[in-house]
């Protein structure tokens, strides 16, 4: 189990990795790109974006998440292209019907966005793009199914860094304004659709099922008014901020919100992570013992990065931005707390996807939007950008407990809810004493340094005096000392290996030789991709 929890967070690593290097990118350039695109050129983009998220969500019809999970019942490489061929040529002409009508109503389209005709091309340009994108998911889920993360982050990465230049020469160097940016999108999209054809050829065939087709439009069409509503989630509160406040309450919750949502980088590495590592696990006997187990580290993990957004927050806000936008730090915490129960439900809901119960999922995102609506609706005129991150919590706690309960129910894991008891009240516990004891009068890089270290020696203090290590586990933890200790002075003498309890799951680690400490034997290589043998058969 150890090997295969080691390459989880391995992925999960090296994925997160790919996301933050772009993201830091695209930040460091947003200077350079206002002195050559006005506020106005910034709207256009905004709309254009906002047009690509909907059909993005539209043209997949639900069948991308549906392609991984039914990609694991494929018993050989025939029922994989029969897979492949009949997705791809379901979205080929659904989707290439409604892009060419989209097209041709392009002018329309434009009137009715921007009060003119003028924009028609760039809608056009963006539908095209984001038609041909929309096939993309195919090969970048073969290569999480195969673990092949590196591949995976190397063409995230050269997709994203190529779009930057792109949009560098042709906004800055060609001037050519919004045309650029829409046009440097297109051409990486096609130079990327070139590169992915390796990956494509093996997997299309002139083939076509039905039944293929009604399977995955059955798993992946309740996933749409899901995506929908997680939009509605997600974007309410700015809406009701501008209905019931000002754009400066807007702006300023924008703010304090982008810092807390800075967790959803971890978020979104561990998704590309987990999801092949739980589909890829869930045929074997000791299954619901391993998602246990991953499960309390995981959110053990988040809950320290959530203690430590909170207790840096107001230091964080005064580094990065000036005295008018300090008072945004109040709602960062809520925020985090908000990504927090996201984190439990993208853990915790495995097993409707398992169980192929995904018709849940637009009802407990349905419950969760109507959630926010209402205490927004509630909250904010009296409470203003304070009602809003509080509006977020409380939606994203809806989504949690109702997806993971109807989860559990139908999948039983056995979740060591004490363990996971103690890891909350550590860092409530950790957040609280360091917010009320660090000056806040520090400066912004010493305050942030001091309660990040305080915040970490906190929680794990707590841990351990909860009793929240196991008996395995502290032993691992000092025989991971006593290594790097070592390490320092002579070479270590390597033994057989000896199983030892940690977490109730039997690991390998090596015995105590007799002169030179306790050691750990470092594991070699990636975790086995999924065997056939862990896959059920397709009919």
């Amino acid at each position: 189990m150890l090997t295969r929890v080691k390459s989880l967070f391995r992925n999960v690593v090296i994925y997160g990795m790919g996301d933050v290097a772009t993201s830091v990118v695209s930040l460091l350039l947003l200077p350079i790109f206002t002195r050559y695109l006005t506020p106005a050129d910034y709207g256009v983009i905004t709309i254009l974006l906002t047009i690509e998220a909907i059909t993005k969500v539209m043209f997949r019809w639900g069948v991308d998440t549906a392609f991984m999970r039914l990609y694991y019942d494929c018993h050989d490489r025939r029922a994989q292209q029969r897979l492949a061929s009949t997705i791809f040529y379901f979205l080929f002409l659904v989707n290439g019907g409604l892009v060419a009508a989209a097209v041709m109503w392009a002018g329309w389209l434009s009137d009715t966005l921007f009060h003119t005709r003028a924009h028609a091309l760039l809608i056009q340009l963006t539908l095209a793009n984001t038609f041909v994108a929309g096939f993309f998911f195919i090969p970048f889920q073969v290569l999480r199914i195969g673990e092949r993360s590196g591949q995976f982050v190397a063409l995230s990465f050269t997709r994203s860094a190529g779009t930057i230049v792109a949009r560098l020469l042709l906004v800055i160097g060609a001037r050519m304004g919004v045309l650029g940016i829409v046009t440097a999108d297109v051409a990486v999209t096609a130079i990327l659709t070139a590169i992915l054809s390796q990956w494509y050829a093996p997997l299309l065939r002139p083939v076509f099922s039905v039944s293929v087709l009604r399977e995955a439009l059955g798993f992946g069409l309740p996933r749409v008014p899901h995506s929908v509503a997680q939009q509605i989630i997600g974007f309410a509160d700015r809406y009701f901020l501008n209905a019931y406040g000002t754009l400066r309450d807007v702006g300023l919750f924008s703010i304090g919100a982008s810092f807390g949502l800075a967790l959803k980088f971890f978020l979104s590495a561990f998704e590309s992570a987990w999801t092949p590592f739980f589909l890829g696990l869930m045929r074997e006997p000791d299954a619901t013992r391993v998602y246990s187990t991953v499960s309390t580290y995981v959110l053990a993990l988040l809950v320290l990065l959530v203690a430590g957004v909170c207790a840096t927050a107001p230091a964080v806000v005064r580094l990065f931005t000036t005295a008018q936008f300090h008072s945004a730090a109040a709602v960062t915490p809520w925020i985090a707390l908000g990504v927090m129960f996201q984190g439990i439900y993208l853990v915790g809901s495995i097993g409707l996807v398992i169980t192929k119960r995904t018709k849940v999922y637009p009802l407990s995102t349905g419950a969760a939007a109507a959630a926010s609506v209402l205490a927004n609706v509630l909250l904010i005129p009296r409470y203003g950008i304070m009602g809003a991150a509080w509006a977020n919590t409380i939606a994203y706690a809806t989504l949690a407990t109702g997806t993971v309960g109807v989860s559990w129910y139908v999948y039983p894991i056995p979740y060591e809810w004490a363990r996971l008891l103690r890891v909350g009240i550590a860092g409530a516990v950790s957040y609280v004493i360091v917010s009320g004891t660090v000056p806040r009068n520090l400066p912004p890089v010493a305050g942030i340094l001091l309660s990040t270290m305080a915040t970490t020696l906190m929680y794990l203090m707590m841990l351990s005096v909860s009793g929240f290590f196991h008996p395995g586990e502290m032993r691992v933890l000092r025989d991971l000392r006593s290594r790097a200790l070592q390490r320092k002075r002579t070479p270590v003498l390597r033994a057989e290996a000896t199983p030892v309890e940690m977490a109730g799951d039997i690991v390998d680690t090596p015995a105590e030789p007799p002169s030179a400490g306790p050691d750990i034997e470092p594991a070699t290589g990636m975790a086995p991709t999924v065997s056939p043998g862990s896959r059920s058969p397709r009919r």
